[in-house]
C-alpha cells in the first residue's frame, strides 16, 4: 500500500476522532457501571477527557488539511490567471504594434475569418490576432471587415 503524504494529515484526523469518539464511549460504559460519584470519577477523567482531546485534535488535523487543499486550489488558479494576463498582455502589444505600424504600411489584424484595421472596434483586447499585410489576408482567404472596411 502506497501512502500519499499529502492526504495523510486527514486520514490521522478521522483516525484521531474515532479512537476519540470509542474513549469517550468506554469512559461512559465504565461510569454508567458504578452508582456512586467517587467510582465514576476516574472513567470520566480517563475516558472522557482522553476521547475529548483526541478529538479535538482529530478536528485540528482535519481543518488543516482542508486548508491545505484550499491553498492549492488557489495557487493553481493564481498560475491560470497570470497565465491569461500574459497571454492578454501580449495580445495587446500586437494591436499596438500593428497599429502603430498599420496606419502607415497597411498592416490589417487578421483573425480566423476576417481581417480588420488596427484601429476596429471588433479586435479590441482579442488575442490571436496576425498582423499582416492586406494583400497576403486576401490571398488567404479572409473576408475584410464590414465595420473597419480595410
Amino acid at each position: 500500500m502506497k501512502v500519499r503524504w499529502d492526504k495523510l494529515g486527514g486520514l490521522l484526523g478521522i483516525l484521531y476522532c474515532l479512537i476519540g469518539a470509542l474513549l469517550i464511549f468506554l469512559g461512559w460504559n465504565g461510569a454508567a457501571s458504578h452508582d456512586r460519584v467517587s467510582a465514576q470519577i476516574p472513567y470520566v477523567v480517563s475516558g472522557g477527557l482522553a476521547g475529548l482531546a483526541l478529538i479535538v485534535l482529530g478536528s485540528a488535523l482535519l481543518i488543516a488539511q482542508s486548508h491545505r487543499g484550499d491553498r492549492v486550489a488557489l495557487q493553481a488558479t493564481l498560475e491560470d490567471l497570470r497565465e491569461a494576463l500574459g497571454r492578454v498582455a501580449a495580445a495587446e502589444e500586437v494591436v499596438a504594434v500593428a497599429h502603430g505600424a498599420g496606419v502607415a504600411s497597411g498592416l490589417v489584424l487578421a483573425g480566423p475569418n476576417s481581417y480588420h484595421r488596427p484601429d476596429c472596434r471588433l479586435v479590441e483586447g482579442q488575442a490571436g490576432l496576425t498582423p499582416m499585410e492586406a494583400a497576403v489576408a486576401q490571398e488567404q482567404g479572409l473576408e475584410a471587415c464590414r465595420i473597419c472596411t480595410p
